[in-house]
């Protein structure tokens, strides 16, 4: 490859490794959250709870007025329902669900190295889901009512049920936990109130983090919202500016809060209602971080009625697949071009699964073999472009010889270069095709720095030193290795040409790119690098060989 179009190719490739996180930041709750009443490990009384009397939650309904009667402050308590994979808390003020612990994970410290009792989503003292309902001419936060609970079976699911007399109307909220699912089913009644009533469903104002790098953590916190009729969208916390607000309206399948490897998600039923409207407030940012956002979903009240499926943990591909209506697309990838990116990730990651699921081996041997895989299917498009490059290398005397000669007449030039190229079999775009063996293996690359910043199936797995192939190396052992595969890449690859000072150059600039780009970078992407690097070098040798052979006319 001439060295004018080898300054091209690493410039052109450096640009797309140093911008990429920039253009597409992995992928990130408000004032005045509702703070609840019971913490989130115990149950709490709270005999100072207001309660909205006969007078003033009669004019709020629309309905007339009645005498006001002493009120009945109920106490506050918590629901702690336990199913196989986790643990849910529900509060009586404002039947809220204002915890989450996922016994089936750790939380990690220490670079993953460590692992410290399992994963908590909820935030301290604040609700995970809270609801306000709109009557006509007003809007009632139902966070501020002490409910009635009351704890049933329905099969093998366990129920909790609140209700509230709101000026004589009563208000229902009823959850279904499913005994080996992270899916309740939710259901809302309130009597009485006239069609165009709704029930707003707030979500999560941020996470707890449960990850070794909680910086790293946070800039993954979003809300995401499918549309029936188009594709899922992301709304990073930190791209909502404090106070800005974003309205989509509907209809919207569903609406979830998320950080990087859990989710909470509210899901129309499938058939049922759609949701009317989501909108997302940004929240203030604590110490520059975006760690609060604002969203709620808005669901029309049928009858008085109201039903949805509410998803609370792990972003698994598998169970977000099995719960239909596009789900797994939660975590929308690519950012501007998630178009492009999505379809190569969500392909990607079945093959990751299937791998797994057929070989039984851990993830860190999967990257390996897939690695060794994609080079060995590329391999004949590879050495069809390589073989094109060292072509181009041979005849840039003659091509230099033509262009000096001609320089002042483009109509001979063109014939003369047409002619030359015809003579050893080459086409105008040859010169094109001695990149491709660096374009190529892009797809699947930017796949997987997507890939690796939110599939939760990837953490915390350990393979050879790395405690968790989702996290950097914290000995940066692996970066190095990229970096030096890359030079030895680059020194195989001038062999047998006249090589200048700007290759010299490149030879070393390039691995201190790839160094600087890859050091932070997860553990497992750093690994299918550089076994994509070493699965090259034996086509690159051949390659060499192939070059310092003369050149024989026939």
């Amino acid at each position: 490859m001439e060295p004018r179009r080898i300054v091209l190719a690493v410039v052109l490739m450096a640009a797309v490794l140093l911008v990429t996180p920039y253009l597409f930041p992995t992928p990130t709750p408000v004032p005045g959250a509702r703070k609840a009443t019971a913490d989130s490990a115990q149950t709490v009384s709270d005999s100072s709870a207001p309660s909205v009397s006969g007078a003033v939650a009669g004019d709020a309904m629309g309905a007339p007025a009645v005498p006001a009667e002493p009120a009945v402050v109920l106490p506050v308590d918590t629901a702690v329902v336990n199913t196989a994979v986790a643990d849910y808390r529900t509060t009586s003020k404002g039947a809220a669900l204002i915890g989450a612990s996922l016994t089936q994970f750790q939380a990690l410290s220490n670079g993953g190295r460590t692992r410290s009792g399992t994963v908590e989503l909820a935030l301290p003292n604040e609700r995970m889901l809270g609801y306000r309902l709109v009557v006509p001419g007003d809007t009632i936060d139902l966070t501020t009512q002490t409910f009635r609970s009351t704890q049933s079976a329905d099969g093998n699911s366990t129920v909790i049920t609140y209700d509230a007399d709101l000026a004589g109307r009563l208000v229902s909220i009823r959850y279904s936990f499913l005994p080996d699912s992270y899916r309740v089913n939710v259901a809302a009644a309130v009597a009485g109130v006239p069609e165009n009533s709704y029930l707003l469903v707030d979500l999560p104002t941020g996470f707890r983090s449960s990850e070794s790098d909680t910086t790293e953590d946070h800039s993954h916190l979003a809300y995401a919202y499918k549309p029936e009729l188009a594709g899922a969208e992301g709304i990073a916390f930190r791209s909502v500016d404090p106070g800005e607000r974003e309205i989509e309206a509907g209809p919207i399948s569903w609406g979830v809060a998320k950080n990087k490897y859990f989710i909470v998600g509210v899901l129309a039923p499938k058939g049922g209602t759609p949701f009317a409207e989501i909108n997302v407030t940004g929240g203030p940012r604590i110490n520059d971080e975006a760690v609060r956002g604002q969203a709620t979903l808005v669901t029309p009240l049928k009858a008085g009625n109201a039903a949805f499926e509410v998803y609370v943990g792990p972003q698994e591909f598998k169970r977000l697949v099995a719960l239909g209506r596009e789900f797994e697309t939660s975590n929308p990838y690519g950012g501007w071009i998630q178009g492009i990116v999505q379809p190569f990730a969500t392909i990607v990651i079945r093959l990751l699964l299937w791998m797994k699921s057929t070989l039984g081996l851990s993830y860190g041997w999967i990257l390996v073999i897939f690695g060794v895989a994609i080079r060995i299917i590329l391999w004949p498009l590879n050495q069809k472009a390589m073989r094109s490059s060292m072509q181009m290398q041979r005849i840039q005397p003659e091509l230099q010889a033509i262009q000096t000669r001609y320089k002042n007449e483009p109509q001979k030039l063109q014939q003369a270069m047409m002619e030359l190229y015809k003579e050893h079999g080459m086409s105008p775009f040859s010169s094109l095709s001695g990149c491709l063996p660096m374009l190529i293996p892009l797809p699947v690359f930017f796949a997987l720095f997507f890939v690796f910043q939110n599939t939760i199936e990837f953490r915390g797995v350990p393979f050879l030193w790395f405690p968790d192939i989702s996290v950097k190396d914290p000995y940066y052992i692996i970066p190095v290795l990229v970096a030096a595969t890359t030079m030895l890449m680059s020194w195989i690859g001038m062999r047998g040409t006249k090589s200048n000072e700007q290759q010299k150059m490149m030879m070393y600039l390039m691995p201190g790119i790839m160094l600087v780009f890859f050091f932070s970078m997860a553990s497992g992407l750093n690994l299918y690098y550089f076994i994509q690097n070493l699965a090259s070098l034996p086509q690159q040798w051949l390659i060499a060989q192939e070059r310092s052979k003369p050149l024989v006319k026939g």
